[in-house]
C-alpha cells in the first residue's frame, strides 16, 4: 500500500487498478535504449511479470541512452544484469530474463505466456516477426522507433485493431534504412518514446484513456512537433499472416538493440 500509494490515491487506479498491474505480465523484447527507462517504469509500477529479451551485451557506446546499465556491467548480458538491476529495485515482481536473440523458432513460445507485448528494437525484421507472432496469438504490442531526433509510436493488434503490417505491408530492403549506430541518435529521444510506451502499457492495463491503436504518433524533439496519422486494419494482410508459418521471416542479421 505504501509502495503504490500514489496510484493507489488516483482514483482512476485504486487498489483495484493496482491489483491489475500486479496481475499482469508484460514481455519486453529488446532491452536498448527503448527497452532501459521502460523497464525502470514497469518495473516501479509493479507490473507483476516482466520478461525481458536481449542477447546482446552491454558496451560503452550504450551507457550514452540505455540508462538502466552502467561501467561494470560492460559486456555483460543485457537481460540478464537488467532482471539483477530490476530486482534490486524491487524484489517483489517476477522478473525473467531471456538471453537469446528472437527467431522465428522460440517467438511464438515466448511471447505466448505474456499479456502485452513491447517492441524495443531497431530492426525491421524483429519488428515483422513480432507483429506476426503477436497476430497469431492474438497479442497486443507497443512499438516505437527512433531516427536521430524523431520517434514514433503505436499500438498494434489491439482489441481486433491495425497491425504492424496493415501500416508498413513489407519490410524496406536491408540496408534501406540506418539504425542507430549508423545514423546517430539524441540520447534523450530514446528516453522519451520509451516512457511513452510504458504509459501506453499502463492504460491497456487499467482500461485508461485512449491506446494509441489505429494511430501513429510522430514526435520531433527540434521542433517540439507532434503529428498523428490514423490507419485502418487490413483483414486480408492479417488473414494472410494467420495462415503462414513464421519460417518465412529471414532473421540472419537479427540485432535488437536500440
Amino acid at each position: 500500500m505504501k509502495r503504490y500509494s500514489r496510484h493507489i490515491t488516483l482514483s482512476e487506479v485504486g487498489l483495484i487498478g493496482q491489483l491489475k498491474i500486479a496481475e499482469s505480465k508484460v514481455l519486453v523484447i529488446g532491452a536498448g535504449g527503448l527497452g532501459a527507462p521502460l523497464l525502470l517504469y514497469l518495473n516501479a509500477a509493479g507490473v507483476g511479470t516482466i520478461g525481458i529479451v536481449d542477447f546482446d551485451t552491454v558496451s560503452l557506446s550504450n551507457l550514452q541512452r540505455q540508462v538502466l546499465f552502467r561501467e561494470q556491467d560492460l559486456d555483460l548480458n543485457k537481460a540478464d544484469i537488467a532482471k539483477e538491476l530490476l530486482s534490486a529495485r524491487n524484489s517483489e515482481l517476477n522478473i525473467k530474463s531471456y538471453p537469446v536473440a528472437l527467431t522465428t523458432s522460440n517467438a511464438l513460445e515466448i511471447i505466448k505466456p505474456y499479456d502485452i507485448v513491447v517492441d524495443c528494437t531497431d530492426n525491421f525484421r524483429t519488428r515483422y516477426l513480432i507483429n506476426d507472432a503477436c497476430i497469431k496469438l492474438n497479442k497486443p504490442f507497443v512499438f516505437a522507433a527512433i531516427y536521430k531526433f524523431e520517434g514514433q509510436l503505436s499500438v498494434f493488434n489491439y482489441a481486433g485493431g491495425p497491425t504492424y503490417r496493415c501500416l508498413f505491408p513489407t519490410p524496406p530492403k536491408a540496408g534501406e534504412v540506418p539504425n542507430c549506430e549508423e545514423a546517430g541518435v539524441m540520447g534523450v529521444l530514446p528516453g522519451i518514446l520509451g516512457t511513452y510506451q510504458a504509459n501506453e502499457v499502463l492504460k491497456m492495463i487499467l482500461n485508461l484513456g485512449e491506446v494509441l491503436s489505429g494511430k501513429l504518433v510522430s514526435i520531433n524533439l527540434l521542433t517540439n512537433q507532434q503529428n498523428s496519422f490514423q490507419f485502418r486494419r487490413n483483414e486480408s494482410l492479417v488473414k494472410q499472416v494467420i495462415e503462414e508459418d513464421l519460417s518465412y521471416i529471414e532473421l540472419n542479421d537479427c540485432n535488437i538493440n536500440a
